[in-house]
C-alpha cells in the first residue's frame, strides 16, 4: 500500500505553495489534480503521471465516486499518490469524501494545507477580513448545493457575519446580493469580487450590495470569490465601479509581485 497526500495547491500562484506541498508534489508517482491547478504547479511533479479529475462548472466533470475509486486503486500500485486540490483541501474541497474512502480501504493519508482563495483575495485587496474594531467574525459560505443534498442555510450566516466570503457564488452574484439585502443587510454594504486571486490575470471589481443586485450577471474568465462587509469600504473607495478593472491598472498586482512570481 502506498500513501495518499491531499495537497492544497493554493489560489493559483506557484510560489504560494507551502514548502511541504512542493516537496510532496515533487516526490509523487501519480497526481490526481483539479482543473484549475496551474501548469507551473503541475510542472513540479516532474516524475509523476498526471491525471485531470477536475470539476468544471457547466461542463462534463469527473464524478466524485470515480475520483474516490481511482485514488484508492492508485494507492495499491504507487508508493506516493497526490490528490492536488485548488485552495485548501478542507475548505469546499470535498476532502472528507476522499478521506473517508481511503480510510475504509485502510490506506494511509495526510493532508497538506493550502491558502484558500478568500485569504488570497484579502491579501490582494490589502484589507484584513478581521480588522480590529470592525469585524469580529468571518463567515465562509457557499449557496451551492449538490444533487441530493439538503438546502443550505447559507443566507442566515451571511446576513449576520461582519465579513462574508462567498465561494462558488460569483456567477450568481446579483441574485445573492439581492438575497442579502432582503435578509437585512444594507444595500450600501461594500462588496468585492476577486477573480484569479494571486495570478497575473487577477481582476478586482468593487461595488455595493444594492448596485450588484441590479447588475447583469458578471462576465468571468476564471474562479472568483465574493467578499462582503464594511471592512471593504476603503477598497470600494479606491476602485469604485463595476465592471472589471484590469489588474495591471488597478494596482492589485504590482511589478514586484509579478517579478517574484516569475511573470
Amino acid at each position: 500500500m502506498g500513501k495518499v497526500w491531499l495537497v492544497g495547491a493554493g489560489p493559483g500562484a506557484a510560489d504560494l505553495l507551502t514548502l511541504r506541498a512542493a516537496r510532496v508534489i515533487a516526490s509523487a508517482d501519480i497526481v490526481f489534480h483539479d482543473a484549475l491547478v496551474q501548469p507551473d504547479v503541475l510542472a513540479l511533479a516532474s516524475r509523476a503521471r498526471l491525471v485531470d479529475v477536475g470539476k468544471r462548472d457547466g461542463r462534463h466533470s469527473t464524478e466524485q465516486r470515480f475520483i474516490n475509486r481511482a485514488i484508492v486503486e492508485a494507492a495499491r500500485t504507487h508508493p506516493v499518490v497526490v490528490r492536488l486540490k485548488g485552495g485548501d483541501p478542507m475548505v469546499y474541497g470535498r476532502a472528507q469524501e476522499e478521506l473517508d474512502a481511503l480510510a475504509a480501504a485502510g490506506i494511509a493519508t495526510e493532508v497538506v494545507p493550502g491558502i484558500t482563495s478568500a485569504l488570497a483575495a484579502s491579501a490582494s485587496l490589502g484589507i484584513s477580513l478581521t480588522r480590529r474594531g470592525a469585524a469580529r467574525h468571518v463567515a465562509f459560505v457557499t449557496p451551492r448545493t449538490g444533487a441530493g443534498e439538503a438546502a443550505s442555510d447559507w443566507l442566515a450566516a451571511a446576513a449576520s457575519a461582519d465579513t462574508v466570503a462567498l465561494y462558488m457564488a460569483s456567477r450568481q452574484a446579483p441574485a445573492i446580493a439581492a438575497a442579502l439585502v432582503g435578509a437585512g443587510r444594507s444595500p450600501a454594504t461594500p462588496a468585492c469580487v476577486v477573480e484569479n486571486a494571486s495570478l497575473a490575470t487577477e481582476r478586482i471589481a468593487t461595488t455595493t450590495l444594492g448596485a450588484l443586485a441590479g447588475h447583469s450577471p458578471l462576465a468571468l474568465e476564471g474562479p472568483a470569490v465574493l467578499l462582503v462587509g464594511e471592512v471593504f469600504r476603503e477598497a470600494r473607495a479606491a476602485r469604485p465601479n463595476l465592471p472589471w478593472t484590469p489588474a495591471a491598472q488597478s494596482g492589485s498586482i504590482g511589478p514586484e509581485r509579478r517579478l517574484l512570481a516569475g511573470r
